[in-house]
């Protein structure tokens, strides 16, 4: 693939690292990808191959057991955005049918004294977890690290920004992250611009990081309106901003459309790690991003918004 037609390759390590000049840097690479196609991959993530592994191996067998068992952790039961998402449940374009895909939604783990739980805060739920030996540790530790790797990225768009470096820390130390786990079936035939595996759409929240298998299937669109492939790069995750961020940065940065088509001929699997601010942040102009173009709002009300326009069963509780 040429050069124009792939997306930047960024060199993370050096986030929260001892060397500032490095820092800067790499700051810098992610507000130039941020600025302009709103996607990256992202290496020197320091995420194991081998946790990233697990979780998809962990995923696929939860995908394989009866649907019955599926549907027993379903995400309508769940008023937090947790669970199993049946075939077509989800609808990212809504004058195309659902999705081709299963999910699993899997939230912050919280104790059962947490006083967010307790007062039922919105997605300050339990999680649903299936009867499957292995699953929710792999699923809790794969969360747990790509966590860390989106607290370095906010240190990254913080530097870029010129804010200072911890600007975020306060206001993402209670995210509303969601793990989810996907699998999509192959593609019928020649596509004809209907049944997708994922619609053409922008993710929600503030930066998406996602693990696939060597399938391929996501596109993406550049600003010239043309979309190019992003395929699978060893040892690298695919990274995007989501339409908070892009709110939260008056526009600054960019939440780009992508979508996904199953043509391999064989199920997909991947992986998508989806980073909201905690529910209680103020998502409104950040300093040095100009006037505001929005009205401020919350972390939760912005999510609350988004996900009632994807799911009926939210529209119609």
């Amino acid at each position: 693939m040429a050069a124009a037609e792939s997306l930047p390759l960024i060199d993370v390590a050096a986030l929260g690292g001892a060397d500032r000049h490095a820092e800067a840097r790499a700051a810098a690479s992610l507000g130039e990808a941020c600025r302009g196609i709103g996607f990256f991959y992202a290496v020197g993530h320091l995420v194991p191959d081998a946790l990233t592994d697990g979780a998809l191996a962990a995923a696929r067998a939860f995908f394989d057991r009866p649907l019955e068992e599926k549907l027993a952790v379903a995400i309508a039961k769940s008023r937090h955005n947790r669970g199993y998402v049946p075939l077509a449940a989800e609808q990212l374009a809504a004058d195309q049918p659902g999705d081709a895909k299963e999910a699993f939604n899997v939230g912050r783990e919280l104790a059962p004294d947490d006083p967010a739980l307790l007062e039922g805060r919105p997605f300050h739920g339990p999680n649903q977890w299936p009867a499957l030996p292995g699953f929710q540790s792999a699923m809790l530790t794969y969360f747990a690290a790509m966590r860390i790797l989106c607290e370095r990225l906010h240190r990254g768009f913080a530097i870029d920004l010129g804010l200072a470096p911890d600007f975020f820390a306060p206001l993402i130390d209670r995210p509303l992250a969601t793990l989810r786990v996907l699998r999509y079936p192959p593609h019928p035939g020649a596509f004809d611009g209907r049944l997708w595996g994922a619609a053409p759409h922008t993710d929600y929240g503030d930066v998406t990081v996602l693990a696939q298998d060597d399938a391929g299937g996501l596109e993406v669109r550049r600003r010239d309106g043309a979309w190019i492939a992003a395929p699978p790069v060893a040892g690298a995750f695919v990274c995007n901003i989501g339409d908070c961020l892009m709110r939260w940065s008056n526009d600054v940065y960019v939440s780009t459309p992508h979508r996904v088509v199953n043509r391999a001929g064989r199920l997909r699997h991947s992986m998508a790690f989806f980073f909201d601010p905690n529910d209680d942040a103020p998502v409104e102009c950040l300093p040095n991003c100009g006037a505001p173009r929005y009205a401020p709002t919350t972390g939760a009300a912005y999510l609350r918004q988004r996900l009632d326009a994807t799911y009926a069963f939210r529209r119609d509780a």
